[in-house]
């Protein structure tokens, strides 16, 4: 999915290798000073907490003096100067690059094998790309915080002219910790064409590299340069990731329990196959039952139509979409003059350009309720979709909240990821759009062929192709091993997202709470927060005032490092200071707008007195 674009919290074993001992005994043990100017002299303690002296300069030696294990290669050693542009010699010129917000040290890694293969093929790799950040050592807060990708992920992380980050890493390692990212297998970026063959099978490596391998090799990496570097080890790790990035997070918790001491988990790309499979339901629909897709300012009328009808037209977005049952197919201000509609009612939208047809209204419903194996849809007086469980064995996935911005995966165009997804499942290339290259054959949108039993078909061969996919569903509901080492999960989802619905969130946490005995065991080391109006790293809603998106300024999110960085310090103070995170509360761009977050299952709830802007008049039930 997408990486957060605005600033909103991003969100990425500890086993310890036999190369690590072999660079702690071998590396490590040497004099030497290192750079004074770059990370200080004699600036650190060894394991048993002595001062060990680093060897390594941020210069080319680093090359042939960091050397962890055979298959890892230090492509790229640069120094960056506060204040200087963060570029490398093929780095765009617009947008312009961030400046390095202090002295630091970037390292790029290669970790292989990869896969081999036809040079221009995209399953064809040298590896593992990473990007480590290194602050000055009288900086360097004994704190790694390694970040996740987004989407297919991919990237220049192995690229020695291109810089693979974004300016959130950048800022935070200018905030004293040591950041790691990664391409996580492969450089191609916005396409899953990395993961099928040239012979159209299944590229079992560079799923497994893209799934989990990458992850441990990031944080295993990460933590060995920063040993070496500084000449003694990390105090803490935590993880950061969004989307795919939040997926991730939750694949280490899951199986490399021991490689991070917090997660942060921001809307988690868990449930791969089952929910990225149903992206593509929406085009479904409107293919079948319309044969085109519904206009965006129809969509639009009907969403802002939801959030007026659930209560949220003073805050410009809905804080509990999950209790909003509004049906449009009994809306006679939602469907066209004269229209009949169910319940009895006619419509009397005369406004030909946001008024629906009942065909439409009803397409709507059927997006909102997610896919089913026959393209039906329940009465949302009955069933609206938004519990934390599926309501038959034909309701295969979640559809999106009510008010939210649904054109993002009901537009003119598919989302191409699903599309990728689709193909790969069904192994034929031609399923996807032309982005995805093959050499049995590129994307042809054969999609537009599937009817609710083809969709149907896709989605079960997704679950059934999860070993070869590497388990890329990530959906293990078992944390008992990151509990027992004594690790801490942050999880947090939009209300309105717009690719992911958040359903799937509460479906998982639900699921882990009964593999372990219930909320409150589950709370003590897992706590989950629900963001009323923001989208997939942006703002989601619906906003009956002005029929279009929510202003940024109007809803109450959590920063990134760039800003206050609410979600993070929260888990930090949790995992090294005993002190578990409850409300929260956060405020609008402009801060016009303030509201608690609360820790799920306790909803947010007007006190009935006090302006509806402002926190203090909430409270947590």
């Amino acid at each position: 999915m997408a990486r957060p674009t605005t600033p909103v919290p991003f969100t990425g074993r500890s086993l310890r290798t036999a190369a690590l001992v072999a660079l702690t005994t071998a590396t490590l043990t040497e004099g030497g000073c290192g750079d004074g100017a770059a990370h200080g002299v004699d600036a650190g303690g060894g394991v048993d907490g002595s001062t060990t002296p680093s060897t390594l300069k941020c210069d080319d030696t680093m090359k042939t003096q960091f050397a962890p294990d055979a298959n890892t290669q230090v492509v790229l050693v640069k120094q960056f100067k506060q204040g200087d542009p963060v570029a490398l010699s093929n780095t765009p010129a617009t947008p312009a690059p961030p400046t390095a917000p202090a002295d630091l040290c970037l390292v790029k890694l290669l970790v292989g094998p990869g896969n081999p293969g036809p040079a221009d093929a995209p399953s064809t790799s040298p590896g593992i790309g990473i990007e480590i950040w290194l602050p000055a050592a009288a900086s360097w807060n004994e704190r790694i915080r390694a970040y996740g990708s987004g989407g297919w992920a991919g990237g220049s992380h192995a690229d020695p002219t291109r810089i693979g980050n974004g300016a959130v890493p950048i800022a935070t390692a200018g905030n004293g910790y040591v950041v790691g990212t990664s391409d996580h297998g492969h450089a191609a970026l916005g396409s899953g064409a990395f993961a099928m063959n040239p012979d159209g099978t299944i590229n079992t490596v560079l799923w497994n590299d893209f799934a989990e391998r990458s992850l441990h090799e990031l944080a295993d990496k990460t933590k060995a340069l920063a040993k070496a570097y500084y000449g003694k080890p990390h105090k803490h790790a935590y993880w950061d990731g969004f989307s795919t990035g939040g997926r991730q997070g939750l694949k280490l918790a899951q199986v490399y329990p021991d490689d991070f001491d917090g997660i942060l988990v921001g809307a988690p790309a868990i449930n791969w196959t089952r929910f990225i499979t149903g992206e593509l339901y929406p085009q479904v629909v409107m293919q079948r039952d319309l044969g085109a897709p519904i206009a965006t300012a129809k969509l639009n009328a009907v969403g802002t139509a939801a959030v007026a009808a659930c209560g949220g037209t003073s805050l410009g977005f809905l804080l509990d979409p999950f209790s909003c049952r509004y049906d449009p197919t009994t809306d006679a201000a939602a469907l066209c003059s004269g229209v009949a509609g169910n319940g009895g009612i006619t419509g009397t939208n005369g406004n030909a350009t946001t008024c629906v047809s009942l065909v439409e209204a009803t397409a709507i419903n059927k997006i909102w309720y997610g896919q089913t194996a026959d393209g039906a849809v329940r009465d949302p007086a009955v069933d609206n979709a938004t519990g934390p469980s599926l309501s038959s064995n034909s309701h295969l996935w979640f559809g999106l909240t009510r008010g939210t911005v649904v054109a993002a995966l009901a537009g003119s165009n598919p989302f191409p990821i699903a599309t990728d997804q689709v193909a790969l499942e069904l192994q034929d290339p031609t399923y996807a759009t032309p982005g995805f290259m093959n050499a049995t054959g590129n994307g042809a949108s054969k999609w537009t062929t599937l009817d609710y039993t083809g969709l149907t078909v896709a989605a079960l061969q997704g679950a059934v192709l999860q070993s070869q996919f590497s388990n890329i569903n990530t959906d293990n509901a078992d944390l008992s091993r990151f509990n027992a080492r004594g690790g801490k999960v942050i999880l947090y989802h939009g209300l309105a997202d717009v690719l992911i619905p958040p359903q799937g969130s509460t479906n998982y946490y639900s699921r882990v709470a009964t593999a372990m005995a219930g909320t409150t065991k589950v709370q003590t080391f897992f706590r989950f927060y629900l963001i009323p109006g923001f989208g997939h790293g942006g703002i989601g809603s619906l906003d009956p005032a002005t029929g279009t998106t929510t202003s940024p300024n109007k809803v109450p999110l959590p920063q990134t490092a760039l800003g206050r960085d609410e979600l993070f310090k929260a888990l930090e103070n949790w995992v090294e200071n005993a002190v578990a995170p409850d409300r929260v509360d956060v405020s609008s761009a402009d801060s016009s707008v303030s509201l608690p977050l609360c820790v799920y299952p306790q909803k947010i709830m007007y006190s009935g007195s006090g302006a509806v802007a402002a926190a203090a008049s909430y409270a947590c039930q």
